[in-house]
């Protein structure tokens, strides 16, 4: 069985392809960095390979897929993790920023969903699993930016479901997995950056306990998956009154910025889910 994980040189994405090699997959390591991606591969095992990949680029994502079947014999699951955050009011961030924010993000995940699509049709199905985030299932002060496209990315993710089913394609599974703010070097140098309380405001998540959600995922495919569950009901409240919801927004920046002065003093995140 062949899996490819996206941005899985560090982080969640080695996590999640360490995972996957442990329910037997064959993981094709990618990422821009390839001695990170590398070392991944070489640390999980079962015949776990490397290669560089941007996911902006649509050809080379067709590569990687190709490549992907071409060792290990099919392509099973793809699990779309790559991401990027620039923090801020969308006015103080320049033009480049904001495209490479969407190019990565959103463009990546269109990439890496279409490609892997088109070979497991030649197959015989699987699973993209997208990894998006709460931000893609509200409004998130600070990370508009970020937020809109993981908006984007649930939006598309959902629709082309829907195309698949409709086209009479049952053997495709497309799965959205959104975690609260995750203790990764993502966030490491965010502390103090007031753009990004909101992603403190909640209770940190480890690797682990996303994995798990994606492992939950895989075994049992949803179209939706909020990281903790608890937070999902919470900013789906929020998202259905957006004039009641921005208040409560204000609250939640001043709760995340206390989050981060503790974890500045502390360096140790609160327990998480």
């Amino acid at each position: 069985m062949g899996a490819l994980v996206t941005g899985a040189g560090r982080g969640l994405g080695a996590r999640i392809a360490a995972l996957l090699a442990e329910r037997g997959h064959v993981v094709h390591v990618t990422d821009v960095d390839l001695a990170a991606a590398t070392g991944v591969a070489e640390r999980i095992g079962g015949g776990a390979f490397a290669s560089v990949l941007d996911v902006r680029d649509a050809a080379a994502c067709d590569e990687a897929a190709a490549l992907t079947v071409e060792r290990t014999g099919s392509l099973d699951v793809w699990v779309n993790n790559a991401g990027i955050i620039v923090t801020g009011p969308a006015w103080e961030q320049t033009p480049e920023q904001r495209r490479l924010v969407v190019e990565v993000n959103t463009i990546g995940v269109m990439n890496g969903t279409v490609s892997a699509i088109g070979r497991m049709r030649e197959g015989s199905g699987g699973h993209v699993v997208n990894v998006a985030s709460l931000a893609g299932l509200v409004a998130v002060p600070g990370e508009g930016v970020y937020a809109g496209s993981k908006h984007a990315v649930l939006g598309f993710s959902l629709s082309t479901v829907g195309d698949l089913r409709l086209a009479g394609i049952r053997g495709i599974d497309i799965s959205c997995v959104c975690p609260d703010g995750i203790w990764t070097p993502m966030l490491h140098d965010k502390l103090d950056d007031p753009g990004a309380a909101l992603s403190f405001s909640g209770v940190l998540l480890s690797v682990e306990d996303v994995a798990t959600a994606v492992g939950r995922v895989l075994d049992r495919p949803r179209l939706v998956t909020a990281v903790p569950r608890w937070r999902g009901a919470q900013v789906r409240v929020v998202d259905a009154f957006p004039r009641l919801g921005q208040h409560g927004l204000a609250l939640g920046v001043r709760l995340g910025r206390r989050a981060q002065r503790r974890l500045r003093r502390t360096g140790v995140p609160p327990s998480s889910c």
